[in-house]
């Protein structure tokens, strides 16, 4: 049924100011949109190059490919690349098939004039049809001649044929652009006050309108130790900042369990106390760990029957305990890189435990967590195909598995990278979460800030990730890599990046009711306090309001 004249104006005034919105981003930009398609199946024909093949299309409209000879002896398809900037973003992209065997895990390598930037993509390929390879890179510093090769990392002989590939380069003002875009269209909403007398009902204009966000519905926090417990500093400096926490290590199987039957939740449970009452989401994280040195003695020692017990009675002691309290867990940590569990219980063990979780808190997300995903494609036991694959074959296993976590440990982030592995991951149409954020101290404070500052612009715009963690728990000796504060919890570096974002991500505002009675803004997601004053007539009056994620205008009604 069609709506009131007032309906129709609302709906025609928020198409408006979404118009309005866009063509502010985008009148003074002339450069190419970024493209986040990226494909997961393996198809008989490739699609056409993204961006029209970019820099890589020669003035006759054709790519040209070369062969490059590798480390291995073998021959490779190849691209001859000339007059390469530094701090430029190049994606690239391409097809590729192999033959001489069954699949082969392909990586994209970059050979330049002063460095080598050894991986800019991988893609498990297959004999047959086309795989997706999607990458990226930055240089250090500008190269003349580059050359773009193919290698097997298992360095099988194989034959690889590469089609539809493309590169396109993006300047640091392009790409952050298109960041902004993402973050008004996904983070954002644009909202209409309207305000009236409340006695005859007449606009109001120039009545005054203060607009201050009390919480941002973004999760964004970081892990927590014990030593948060009793330093009322330290748990003030958190609660000013952070929506989100997760426990360092107090609630692992050796911190909760370190001799068989002998449970201790106290620290945890203290921590716990502490999130709750502060009303912040909490991250269970983790249930089980992989890896063997993580993993209790006690539990090291059993086979059979007897570990098959001791897991199970892991899983349903510590999710009952903690039912409906932590929104995610993550159940089989790292488990693309170690594998003590399904070596011991057979391949069928990590499929149990997800049954098993979902049984004991239905109302908890189930997460994959692992490093070195985003962080680099030179692990070839945690590339992107390598965290779908297992992914895929624990669903149709018959866990309910519901996140996608990515620790991101990294040295020097290459953003570009980091967008194409994120890109093939959201086909997964699952939440992403960055899951344990932090830079090396090896590259010193102040690129630390830097990069972290890289990352977390590029998480929090990324359509598909729904939460950040940072991994920066400190301790009385500092913290495991990267500290956001000192001792007397003065800003580092990173401190500062931290809360400079927290503040660019809040939205308060003010002005002054049009002729319409009307005061419009665009407020990121979360709760806000409204306060409407109209000094003349000595009249106030305060509304709260959740702005939640849609693409039509939020329209609010004050009446004074």
């Amino acid at each position: 049924m069609r709506g009131t004249w007032l309906e129709d104006l609302l709906l025609l005034t928020s198409t408006l100011v979404l118009l309005q919105l866009h063509l502010v981003l985008t009148a003074s930009y002339d450069g190419p949109w970024y493209d986040y398609s990226a494909y997961t199946e393996c198809k008989s024909h490739p699609e056409a190059p993204l961006y029209n093949g970019g820099v890589l299309v020669d003035q006759s409209g054709r790519i040209p490919l070369s062969y490059q000879k590798t480390e291995t002896g073998i021959y490779s398809p190849a691209f001859v690349l000339y007059n390469l900037t530094a701090t430029t973003r190049y994606s690239f992209s391409c097809w590729v098939r192999v033959k001489g065997t069954a699949s082969g895990l392909l990586r994209a390598t970059l050979s330049a004039e002063r460095s080598t930037v050894y991986c800019i993509g991988t893609v498990l390929a297959k004999s047959g049809c086309w795989s997706f390879l999607k990458g990226g890179f930055v240089l250090d510093s500008s190269s003349r001649s580059s050359v773009l090769y193919f290698q097997n990392m298992d360095e099988n002989m194989t034959e690889i044929s590469v089609a539809s590939a493309s590169l396109q380069p993006f300047s640091v003002e392009q790409w952050s652009m298109h960041q902004q875009q993402s973050i008004t269209t996904k983070r954002k909403r644009s909202v209409t006050v309207h305000v009236s007398d409340k006695q005859a009902g007449n606009q109001i204009s120039g009545a005054s309108v203060s607009i201050q966000q009390s919480s941002i519905e973004f999760p964004f926090g970081s892990a927590i130790a014990n030593t948060i417990l009793g330093n009322k500093q330290y748990q003030e400096w958190f609660t000013e900042r952070f929506n989100a926490a997760v426990f360092e290590n107090e609630l692992k199987w050796y911190a909760t369990e370190p001799e068989p039957g002998k449970l201790n939740y106290k620290l945890a449970d203290e921590m716990l106390e502490f999130v709750a009452s502060n009303q912040i989401l909490a991250r269970g994280h983790n249930i089980f760990w992989e890896d063997p040195t993580y993993t209790p003695a006690w539990v090291r020692n059993l086979t059979g029957d007897d570990l098959r017990a001791a897991v199970k009675s892991r899983i349903r002691s510590l999710l009952t305990r903690y039912k409906g309290q932590f929104v995610h867990w993550d159940v089989s940590n790292e488990m693309l890189h170690f594998d003590f569990y399904e070596r011991r219980l057979g391949s069928d063990a990590s499929m149990e435990f997800f049954r098993t979780a979902q049984q004991s808190d239905p109302l908890a997300r189930l997460f994959m967590n692992e490093f070195n995903v985003v962080e680099t494609c030179s692990d070839p036991k945690s590339t992107v195909d390598s965290y779908m694959s297992r992914l895929k074959q624990l669903k149709n296993g018959g866990a309910i598995l519901e996140g996608i976590g990515l620790e991101g440990h990294f040295s020097r982030p290459n953003i570009p990278l980091m967008r194409a592995v994120l890109d093939k991951l959201a086909a997964l149409e699952l939440p992403i979460w960055l899951t344990e954020i932090d830079i090396s101290k090896n590259v010193g404070q102040q690129k630390q800030a830097k990069y972290l500052e890289e990352v977390l612009r590029e998480g929090f715009s990324y359509p598909s990730v729904s939460g950040i963690m940072l991994w920066t728990a400190l301790h009385s000796n500092g913290c495991y890599q990267m500290c956001l504060t000192d001792q007397e919890f003065k800003n580092l570096p990173a401190g500062d990046v931290v809360d400079k974002l927290l503040q660019e991500w809040r939205t308060n505002e003010g002005g002054l009711t049009d002729e319409h009675g009307q005061y419009s803004f665009s407020g990121f997601l979360g709760e806000y306090k409204v306060k409407v004053t109209v000094v003349d007539e000595n009249k106030s009056t305060e509304t709260t309001l959740f702005l939640s994620r849609g693409d039509e205008t939020k329209h609010v009604s004050v009446q004074l």
